[in-house]
């Protein structure tokens, strides 16, 4: 099947602006072809979230073009209204709404979650963005503080804030609804996308937010409930919550994740796959891409021709530039999800932790095989890390499963805590280091080996391909002594065969190729990769490099070191992490400590700054981590020595 890229242009929703028609119906016209775009980029760039996209459409086509002052006053007058999205999954259709407004140009409308383009989950960089998305449950606080600014400084305009509802697991919802209402900040607008259904099961099932409306009035909000894809519904609750009276307005809008396509309406979908939601991340297939296209431009056409503007005409869109897959032929967590599963069997102990993200750390096998054992907590790292703490407490070996961006940073300090009562806990941080780069900074986590690293007794690994990671839960489980985080990297990766009759031993790595001009450590699959493809380029230059695979990460055993590295030149290492914090002060560190400095160059080339979005390549030329800029670098470095 052949796919077409075809974009609506922007000249055409300013024909649909000048229309001699209702706002209600421009709105829905405008809306679905928003859709239209929103997925024809998301198919582009391989990936990107169309469920959440489609359900808080109608609410910012609503927003941008017939309720927000921006569209007269502009995006930068200190008076206007802000509207940020919170929950981000949204970005496809957010980008797809401003550039219908002529905010955002064509050039990075059509290259979604690429570097010149724009990122996976809202980024300031981009046109129109009026806040980063983070974590989930941030946003209410952020626009909190950018509603107590405009008092401050007496400026006008509202701010309105996105939410999702699975966001409201999130702990700092619930901070930031006590002091908005205490605070009396009446400018501040937030909004519920009730779409019912987290990343691929419905709120209800993971965790149930009862009546979230009555809670928010308890708090001292103003609340009113609509459909949220009812214009005259959409219309009326902003209207009604337009006066500032003090205190802070909840609007909650019923919504269809996926709204706009048939099947991928969640409870059409929901039935047809077993009541798991398939189109919250990830580029649809062909067929379905083309279905789906085809479902949207029909009744949109339709629609644009009863409004007397004639036949809509679509713009054809260049397929996007291949990208290398980089050999990426295994996913890791299968490995490590299977290892659950056989270690469950003959350990009535174990018991795994989640928030929200089985399908993606694969531990959907084990809630399935032992479902008294999977304890699922929702979007609240927080109360899961403390949980585990009471398990471990109570003899249970608890395995807390989460994105490391989250797991690593939020609850910390819970772990920090546990650490200090010595708990036998496993942190499995997945989605660790630079990629996928697509989403952006908020999924990319490059300082959870420092964070975790200043905790005590934790042992810190990343396995670089699935033989490793059986082992090194297994490991953890069988025979650490305290507390353990894994890194282990989310989706495809390449895959190495490391020695036909490899053991992890404690503190060693594992030489995979040999040379005397220097060594590099390198971990992880994506980084291991760039330091061999490295390493093969420096040989044919007559430089041997010996790259040492090193899935300890702050564990050295001190005699295989000083082996390793006793006639080396030079030392190098490639983080998949900030080069602060990481590997490499460790290894230096150790290295001090049993006298193996000598005066020779030691280098780490880590993840400088905020991490780049875009594709692999075009993330590790950024950062220059690639290999032709490793190649010169190692070069220079040695030219010095």
């Amino acid at each position: 099947m052949t796919v077409e890229f075809q974009l609506v242009p922007q000249e055409t929703f300013e024909r649909i602006r000048s229309a001699d028609a209702g706002d209600f119906d421009k709105a829905a016209l405008i809306a679905d072809l928003c859709r239209a775009n929103a997925l024809m980029t998301i198919k582009r760039a391989g990936s990107g979230h169309i469920g959440s996209s489609f359900s808080a459409l109608d609410i910012m086509v609503w927003l941008y073009f017939f309720e927000l002052n921006t569209a007269a006053l502009g995006f930068d007058h200190p008076d206007r209204d802000l509207f940020f999205s919170s929950k981000g999954h949204d970005a496809p259709g957010l980008y797809a709404a401003l550039y219908a407004l002529g905010v955002l140009p064509e050039s990075m409308l059509i290259n979604l979650r690429r570097l010149e383009g724009t990122c996976g989950h809202p980024d300031v960089r981009i046109p129109g963005i009026e806040s980063n998305s983070g974590s989930l449950g941030m946003g209410i606080s952020k626009g909190k503080g950018m509603a107590l600014a405009k008092r401050i400084q007496n400026r006008g305009g509202r701010v309105v804030v996105m939410t999702g509802d699975g966001e409201w697991q999130e702990g700092q919802i619930y901070e930031s609804l006590q002091t908005a209402a205490h605070q009396r900040v009446g400018n501040l607008i937030a909004v519920v996308d009730h779409n019912k259904v987290q990343s691929d099961m419905p709120v209800e099932e993971i965790v149930s937010l009862g009546d979230f409306d009555r809670k928010a009035e308890l708090f001292g909000w103003r609340v009113i409930r609509c459909l949220g894809h009812d214009f005259s519904q959409i219309q009326r609750a902003f209207e009604t919550m337009r006066a500032d009276d003090g205190r802070p307005k909840l609007i909650v809008a019923d919504t269809i994740k996926g709204k706009g396509v048939s099947f991928m309406e969640h409870p059409a979908a929901l039935q047809e796959n077993g009541g798991l939601y398939r189109w919250h991340a990830g580029a649809p297939d062909d067929e379905a891409y083309v279905n789906a296209h085809r479902e949207i431009i029909e009744r949109a056409g339709l629609a644009y021709h009863r409004m007397g503007l004639g036949e809509l005409l679509l713009k054809p869109v260049g397929a996007p530039p291949a990208v290398s897959s980089n050999g990426a032929t295994e996913v890791i967590a299968e490995a490590y999800g299977a290892a659950l599963v056989e270690l469950g069997e003959t350990l009535p102990t174990l018991t795994v932790l989640d928030a929200d993200l089985a399908s993606d750390c694969k531990v959907r096998g084990f809630g399935e095989r032992f479902p008294e054992r999977f304890i699922e907590n929702g979007i609240a790292e927080q109360d899961m890390v403390s949980a585990a703490g009471g398990l471990a407490r109570q003899g249970l070996l608890p395995v807390v499963n989460s994105f490391s961006s989250f797991l690593a940073a939020r609850p910390n300090e819970q772990i920090y805590a546990n650490a200090c009562e010595n708990d036998r806990i496993i942190y499995v941080c997945h989605y660790a280091g630079l990629f996928p780069a697509g989403p952006g900074h908020t999924h990319q986590s490059v300082r959870d080996i420092s964070l975790f690293g200043a905790l005590p007794d934790i042992t810190i690994l990343q396995p670089c391909n699935g033989v490793e990671a059986k082992a090194i839960l297994r490991y953890c489980v069988e025979e650490a002594s305290g507390a353990c985080m894994i890194r282990i990297n989310i989706g495809p990766s390449p895959s190495f065969d490391l020695t036909e009759h490899y053991q992890l031993r404690f503190g060693q790595g594992v030489s995979i190729t040999r040379g005397g001009d220097a060594a590099l450590f390198a971990y992880g699959p994506h980084m291991l990769n760039e330091a061999l493809q490295t390493a093969d380029r420096l040989s044919q230059r007559g430089v041997l490099i010996e790259v040492i695979n090193m899935p300890w990460l702050n564990r050295f055993d001190r005699d295989w070191l000083k082996t390793a590295l006793r006639n080396h030149k030079a030392i190098f290492v490639l983080e998949d992490h900030s080069p602060t914090g990481g590997l490499g002060d460790r290894l230096l560190a150790e290295m001090n400590r049993a006298g193996l400095v000598y005066n020779r160059p030691f280098h780490v080339f880590g993840v400088e700054g905020v991490p780049a979005w875009g594709t692999m390549p075009e993330a590790l030329r950024h950062h220059g981590l690639d290999r032709e800029s490793l190649v010169a670098k190692i070069e220079n470095a040695l030219a010095d020595a």
